[in-house]
C-alpha cells in the first residue's frame, strides 16, 4: 500500500482556504508550522471511519471523496470535496469518531491540524467562526435535501437532480454547463443510492432528450434551466 509523502508548510496554500482567507499573515505562518502537511496519490486512503485521529483537514490542491461501504460491498458517496474546501471538523468538534471514509480522488495536497489547534482558531478569529457556523448550517441544509429527495424522488429524478448538481458546481455560462471529465455512471449511482446500469440508462435518456451531451471526456448539460424546470417541478409534485 502506497503511504502519503509530506511536504513542506505553505502560508500561501492556507490562503487558499476558504474559512481562512481573512486572517493576517502571523496567524496563517503559526498555523503552516502547527500542520502536518501530506500528499496522497489518487486512489490512495486519507482517513478511514476507523481512525484514532481527529485532526481537520485542509485541501490545498486536489480533491477528496467521502464515501462508506456497507457490509455487503455497496458504496455510498455523500459528496466530493474540492481544494479550498476542509473535512473533519465534525469529529474535532464532538470527538465521536468518523462519519465516513476519505479518498483522495486525484492527487492531493493537505494540510492538518489537531482539534486542539482548530478550537484555538475557531476561537480566536470571529471571521473563522463565522464561517464555521455557515459550514454546519449548509451541511444540515444539504442532508435535509437529500433525504427528501431519497424519500420522494424516482431514480430518474434522483439522476436529474445530480446533474443539475454538478453542472452547476462546474459553473453555468449562457445556460450551458460542461462537466469535465464526464461523472462515472459509478459515481452517481454511489451519490443517488442506486445501480450503475440504472445511472447508464437515464444518461442515455438524456441524451437523446437533448437534455445533455457527450463531448470527448465531458458531459454538456445543454439547457440547465430546462434541467432546473424539470427537478422543481418533480420536487413541487412530491
Amino acid at each position: 500500500m502506497q503511504r502519503a509523502t509530506t511536504a513542506e508548510p505553505s502560508l500561501l496554500g492556507l490562503r487558499k482556504i476558504r474559512f481562512l482567507h481573512k486572517l493576517p499573515d502571523d496567524a496563517l505562518t503559526r498555523l503552516a508550522r502547527e500542520c502536518r502537511w501530506r500528499r496522497y496519490l489518487s486512489g490512495q486512503q486519507v482517513i478511514s471511519r476507523d481512525s484514532a485521529d481527529r485532526d481537520v483537514y485542509l485541501i490545498v490542491t486536489g480533491m477528496v471523496r467521502a464515501t462508506a461501504f456497507s457490509a455487503a460491498g455497496r458504496q455510498v458517496t455523500y459528496r466530493d470535496i474540492p481544494a479550498g474546501d476542509w473535512f473533519g471538523d465534525f469529529s474535532a468538534i464532538d470527538g465521536y469518531a468518523r462519519s465516513a471514509d476519505i479518498v483522495a480522488a486525484k492527487e492531493t495536497l493537505v494540510a492538518a491540524m489537531s482539534p486542539a489547534v482548530f478550537l484555538q482558531l475557531v476561537h480566536a478569529h470571529p471571521s473563522v467562526c463565522d464561517h464555521m457556523l455557515l459550514r454546519l448550517v449548509t451541511s444540515v441544509r444539504e442532508l435535509t435535501e437529500r433525504v427528501f429527495e431519497f424519500s420522494t424522488l424516482g431514480v430518474q429524478n434522483r439522476v436529474h437532480a445530480e446533474v443539475l448538481r454538478l453542472a452547476r458546481q462546474s459553473g453555468i455560462a449562457k445556460n450551458r454547463s460542461r462537466i469535465e471529465p464526464a461523472p462515472k455512471h459509478a459515481d452517481i449511482a454511489a451519490q443517488v443510492s442506486t445501480y450503475r446500469e440504472q445511472v447508464t440508462r437515464e444518461i442515455s435518456r438524456m441524451v437523446k432528450q437533448g437534455l445533455v451531451a457527450r463531448d470527448g471526456h465531458a458531459l454538456v448539460v445543454q439547457d440547465v434551466a430546462h434541467l432546473e424546470g424539470l427537478v422543481a417541478a418533480v420536487r413541487r409534485a412530491s
